[in-house]
């Protein structure tokens, strides 16, 4: 259910999560972890962009030529995509990883859906174990070269940093410190989760 501004309609508040941190952070794991306990859609917007890639569209054309000329996709046709992923999700609570990348994806995102975020979870990890852990994962991933790594870190802290630091202003920033070892995060996260518990019943 749309109405003509694009908002979501119905009794149920949509409720969204912004999940941020740098390569390497481990919240792609955190998310996994999320999604199985506290019943939320994960929504990766590097995920939709590169499905609806594949899918062919005219669109997705369009997105392919933006990517291979360098340009970045405009924050309109990134939100589109995760607005249509909310409303065929059939859920009413939404982690979005990896989004906003940078202050105009946050405002966009705003503007065009009318919601604001329930709260930012920032994965916090120092660099030097962000570097180590992607250098030592060994799924043959091209960009994990120690100079690709550290210019993902520098856009990282230079695009998404201002947007953790935005909503910090607002109080709407959980901080989670990833350098802790995987089980130990997600105790913080299920903490932090805690009020989004849907009870399961019998």
């Amino acid at each position: 259910l749309q109405d003509v501004n694009g908002s979501f309609s119905g009794d149920k508040k949509i409720i969204v999560v912004f999940v941020l941190g740098g390569p390497g952070s481990g919240k792609g794991t955190q998310c996994t972890k999320i999604v199985e306990n506290f019943g939320f859609t994960h929504l990766s917007a590097g995920d939709l962009l590169r499905a609806e890639i594949k899918s062919g569209s005219e669109n997705g054309t369009m997105i392919s030529n933006m990517i291979k000329e360098g340009k970045i996709v405009p924050a309109e046709v990134t939100i589109k995509l995760l607005q249509k992923a909310m409303l065929e999700g059939g859920n009413n609570k939404f982690l979005i990883d990896g989004f906003p990348r940078n202050e105009e994806n946050r405002a966009a995102f705003e503007n065009l859906t009318k919601i604001e975020p329930e709260f930012i979870l920032y994965f916090d990890c120092p660099e030097e174990e962000m570097e180590r852990r992607l250098l030592s994962r060994n799924q043959g991933r091209v960009d994990d070269n120690i100079e690709t790594i550290r210019k993902r870190f520098r856009v990282f802290v230079e695009s998404s940093l201002p947007v953790v630091e935005y909503y910090e202003l607002k109080g709407k920033v959980r901080k989670v410190d990833a350098l802790k070892p995987m089980d130990e995060v997600f105790e913080t996260v299920k903490a932090i989760f805690a009020p989004f518990h849907t009870k399961v019943s019998f």
